[in-house]
């Protein structure tokens, strides 16, 4: 767990490392957006002497800032990263707090489940459980085992055997499940990140581009677009981190109450191990999914849901052709009423359409 934490670090390296790659394409940008300069301004200078009117000068400042920025880009993502990191770095905090109380709990707990009279019995201090207390607990009227005898005594070691069987079983089956959903979980968080950092790379080095083609006459909203999609996407940690926290919180909620019941019934039936704890863990993998989704209601970055209008577009033509297909039955029931719908009034004259049969006969 701990090292699929680290890897978090590991990606922040490697966004540092590459960005730098970012400064060989601004030459090229530079040619790309000092070509359209050329473009913008003379068409907004030859159209103003044309009308003879005066040259407004402010639009044509315009291209120079694009330039400037282009030249001094790896000083623009640095802004406006430090702008955003901020947000990460407190909602990281928020992360790290509930993990710290998490990890106080679960040693609290493990500390109430030691003094259990299950776990006296069936772990122990050597792991091999307890015979004596076992028989104790489970012989309130013969604590000495005086009346046990051979016979007694060999039963009794195989009931014994069985029920540390039965508790390790069960205990070792919800640990197993416990870690690999915990592994999962862990695995969601850092495949959200994963993706974050790949994206943000693609847009920090492809953003000269992005920023000289944003000069030419139709394309401005590209600037525009490009902003907001590296903003969104940079806001997947904190969303992320937020998410953890919540998740964190629910955690903690559900192993104070395993403490108390532990403290009140020697037992517990909602632990780290038990079905609630890793419904929720399930809840958290398939919620981190929905990160870039709630990111987008922070900043928009454009575009819809393209298999959502693939999807309305398919229902649309197939209830078109279904309509089509039972136009027959629609004349035939309604008159003609479908025809002066669909077509024109003309075309249902007394030579064509539904009147032409009907005149025939």
């Amino acid at each position: 767990m701990e090292s699929l934490t680290g890897l978090q670090a590991t990606l922040e390296q490697v966004y540092n490392q590459m960005l730098p790659l970012c400064g060989s394409l601004i030459g090229a940008a530079q040619g790309i957006a000092g070509f359209a300069a050329l473009w913008y301004i003379a068409a907004r200078v030859w159209r103003q002497i044309a009308a003879a009117e005066p040259i407004d000068f402010y639009p044509l400042l315009r291209p120079f800032a694009l330039g400037l920025a282009i030249m001094l880009f790896p000083g623009v993502i640095a802004v406006m990263n430090g702008v955003l990191q901020p947000v990460v770095a407190a909602t990281n905090n928020m992360v790290q707090d509930s993990n710290a109380a998490i990890a106080t709990l679960l040693q609290q707990k493990t500390l109430a489940e030691q003094k259990t009279p299950a776990y006296q019995m069936f772990v122990g201090t050597d792991g091999e459980g307890d015979r004596d207390k076992w028989y104790k607990y489970t012989h309130p009227d013969d604590p000495t085992d005086s009346h046990e005898g051979m016979i007694g005594s060999v039963g009794n070691d195989i009931k014994f055997a069985m029920a540390k069987a039965s508790y390790n079983f069960r205990n070792s089956i919800k640990e197993w499940m416990s870690e690999i959903l915990e592994v999962l979980y862990e695995a969601a968080a850092l495949c959200i990140n994963t993706i974050r950092t790949f994206q943000l790379i693609v847009l920090a080095i492809l953003g000269p581009l992005v920023f000289g083609i944003a000069v030419f006459d139709g394309f401005q909203h590209t600037l525009t677009v490009w902003m907001a999609r590296y903003v969104n996407v940079f806001l997947w940690l904190p969303v992320a981190n937020i998410f953890g926290s919540i998740i964190g919180k629910v955690q903690q909620n559900m192993l104070q109450l395993d403490i108390a019941q532990i403290q009140s019934t020697g037992d517990t039936f909602f632990s780290s191990t038990d079905t609630a704890y890793l419904i929720f863990l399930l809840i958290g993998i398939v919620g981190y999914f929905t990160v870039p989704t709630t990111a987008n209601y922070i900043v928009h970055a454009g575009g819809g849901n393209s298999l959502l209008q693939k999807i309305n577009s398919l229902v649309s033509s197939s209830t078109r052709t279904v309509v089509s297909a039972g136009g027959g039955f629609a004349a035939d029931a309604f008159g003609n009423q479908r025809e002066n719908v669909t077509q024109s009034y003309a075309v249902n004259s007394e030579s064509e359409g539904y009147f032409k049969d009907k005149l025939k006969n």
